[in-house]
């Protein structure tokens, strides 16, 4: 979970008065966060947060928002924001992006301050916001990468360019040499710890202003003169560039209005696009774009335990920074400007239930009396799982979900790309593109802990009995969930007889009688690959995994994986 380190003093000030440590626990509980050590000689107080769906609270402005708005029951208001039906350009300052970046970074976010000059706390908080949002929220900068920069050395329009990484060059921060941006991949720091983003692109994400002077090599590295933000600076451009548009907008609205709580002027910038985007291609960011989510207070209701009216709820959602209406018993609210979490009514109960105060629902005993057991699908992958461990397998555990990338584009030909989305359940509105799709299948999982893994001593023998999802038209939500295992192997003898013979022993056991069958897979190579039959039934698949599949994972070593659906075995 995300834990942060602010400044007694400045959290104080955000939050208008100043608590003892007991309240501030107590205060807490509503942020889902908990007082991981009282302030140090320092002044440095360090937050523990439980909620990794709340990025707008992973900085001291932040926080003490929160909590501030939840003391007041006052809704923050800010004018800055462009959205759908207010879309007035930025004539002075704009951000004019590249055709040649659409395959590669495409989206940017951009926009200005000025104020009093920045301190060390602020300073120190603005580099927190930046790693953390980036790390956590940004997927490793992967999805987002932001840039702080001084305004006053900036000529607009500023550009984003897709580079030659062999022909451009400038000194990254923290050097004192120019090199070209390909060179900055082997022998800088961040090059080395975030190249691979960009590495495999015939051209490279580049940041300039209008008199071509360099800002930064996004995601990887600012200048060192107009990205060496230090103290005493009052005017500053702040952009964030990524692949994912909702998340991308959510992060920049986060930190402007971290800005804004800090007393700074945020000036809008527009970004001018050649291709279409989720939201246009003329936007001026900050941009809001959640749209209103709606519930009825009878499902509030029912969730809560209790009556309650409808004041009560809009009082609640209040004291969350939440704007809400009723009318004809449908409760609407209006997501804030720093907040894109609301996926389902049940969102809106939480923090109606968090503002109107844990301490207001009696608690209740459960009156069913009912025994705990195993059930018989359990059972039988427990038993899967004692088989394969004895075989030399190591258990792995996975999220059930992940990212088109994985579950698709890198485990089919780009000609199959279409038919295996749509055998995927996709979820609607993701908080982040890592958590797309519901997978349909564990193999992916296991490629990627195999792509981490090169160092460890071969052979590598890992598994996982888990759910998957498989879309079905005959059934009542469009779905199945299915128990199944999966098996990979990876070594210089790895291949279809190793995993034949580790099948057999596993059937051998489980007292199965089956057969095997020639299949085509993309994920498999032609030929080596094989679907496993019992009572004509297909049950299963395995083969040699396809070599343009280990290239995609950047797997060097052979491997061999296998498939089996348990609930099928069981049903025979």
């Amino acid at each position: 979970m995300p834990k942060i380190e602010l400044s007694q003093q400045a959290f104080f000030t955000y939050l208008g008065t100043e608590l003892a440590d007991s309240e501030l626990e107590q205060l807490l509980t509503i942020a889902k966060a908990e007082l991981d050590e009282s302030a140090d000689a320092d002044g440095i107080v360090k937050i523990e947060l439980n909620d990794t769906n709340r990025p707008d609270l992973w900085s001291t402005a932040g926080l003490a928002r929160q909590l501030r708005v939840y003391r007041e029951a006052t809704v923050p208001s800010y004018t800055f924001f462009s959205h759908p039906d207010h879309t007035a350009d930025s004539a002075e300052r704009r951000v004019v992006v590249d055709p040649g970046l659409a395959e590669i970074r495409p989206y940017i976010a951009a926009f200005a301050v000025e104020g009093a000059p920045i301190d060390e706390a602020l300073l120190n908080d603005v580099i927190q916001t930046q790693e953390k949002l980036c790390w956590n929220y940004g997927r490793k900068r992967s999805s987002i990468a932001m840039g702080v920069y001084r305004t006053d050395l900036i000529s607009y329009p500023v550009r984003y360019l897709a580079a030659d990484p062999d022909a451009t060059g400038f000194v990254p921060l923290g050097a004192t040499t120019r090199m070209s941006m390909r060179r900055m991949l082997s022998e800088h720091q961040k090059g080395l710890e975030f190249g691979s983003i960009v590495a495999d692109f015939e051209r490279f994400p580049l940041l300039t202003d209008d008199n071509g002077d360099v800002l930064s090599f996004p995601p990887i590295i600012n200048s060192d003169r107009i990205g060496a933000v230090e103290e005493g600076d009052a005017k500053l451009f702040i952009e964030m560039t990524g692949t994912d548009m909702p998340s991308l907008l959510t992060a920049c609205a986060i930190v402007a209005c971290d800005f804004s709580d800090a007393g700074y002027t945020v000036l809008p910038v527009t970004v001018e696009y050649p291709y279409d985007t989720p939201v246009g291609r003329h936007v001026t960011t900050p941009f809001y774009f959640q749209r209103p989510a709606s519930t009825t207070v009878e499902y509030v209701a029912r969730l809560l335990g209790r009556s309650i009216e409808p004041q009560e709820l809009i009082d609640g959602l209040r004291r969350m920074g939440i704007a809400a209406e009723h009318a004809d018993g449908t409760l609407t609210v209006r997501p804030p400007e720093y907040r894109n979490d609301f996926l389902h009514a049940v969102d809106i109960v939480e923090d109606a239930m968090i503002g109107i105060g844990m301490d207001s629902f009696a608690p209740e005993v459960p009156s069913d009396f009912t025994v705990g057991r195993l059930l018989p699908s359990e059972l039988y992958a427990r038993r899967v799982t004692s088989q394969l461990i004895g075989l030399g397998y190591q258990e792995m555990i996975f999220n059930y979900l992940g990212s088109r990338r994985d579950f698709v584009e890198r485990m089919y030909p780009r000609d199959q790309w279409q038919r295996a989305c749509a055998e995927h359940v996709q979820v609607d509105n993701p908080m982040s593109e890592n958590f797309e799709f519901v997978r349909r299948s564990i193999l992916p999982h296991l490629l990627i802990a195999e792509s981490v893994s090169a160092n460890a001593v071969y052979p590598h023998y890992i598994f996982e009995v888990g759910k998957i999802v498989r879309r079905d038209p005959h059934d009542n939500y469009g779905s199945l969930t299915r128990d199944s295992v999966g098996m990979l192997c990876a070594d210089v003898e790895a291949g279809f007889s190793l995993m034949s013979s580790h099948i057999s022993v596993l059937f051998y056991y489980l007292g199965l009688q089956y057969s095997l069958r020639e299949v085509s897979d993309g994920r498999f190579i032609q030929g080596r690959a094989a679907e496993i039959v019992i009572s004509s039934r297909a049950v299963g698949r395995f083969g040699e995994i396809h070599p343009e599949v280990l290239e995609k994972f950047g797997i060097q070593m052979p491997c061999a994986a296998c498939e089996i659906d348990l609930d099928s075995v069981m049903e025979l």
